[in-house]
């Protein structure tokens, strides 16, 4: 299965020409809980430091200012070490 890819401070032309500031924005507090990605996601952290564990996996730290993508068909815990606030896009 694919791994979680973290690009820390991407170049904002990337972004840009992504339309990540476009994306939609999710807001969560300082929690654990299960997930399961049906589909890629890709998103870009405004705010927040997270761990995520994939089942069978290693944890994966990203924060505030990182392009994150999580491959479809992943299971693992998100856990939320501060409050996150992202721009997110699926497909």
């Amino acid at each position: 299965m694919a791994s979680i890819h973290v690009t820390h401070n991407p170049d904002p032309q990337i972004l840009k020409s992504r339309g990540v500031f476009n994306w939609p924005i999710w807001t969560k507090e300082i929690s654990e809980f299960p997930w399961h990605y049906s589909e890629q996601e890709t998103c870009y952290l405004l705010e927040g430091d997270v761990i995520v564990t994939p089942d069978n996996g290693d944890a994966v730290y990203f924060r505030e200012g990182d392009l994150v993508v999580f491959p479809a068909g992943l299971i693992c815990h998100w856990k939320i070490i501060k409050a996150v606030k992202k721009h997110y896009n699926f497909g």
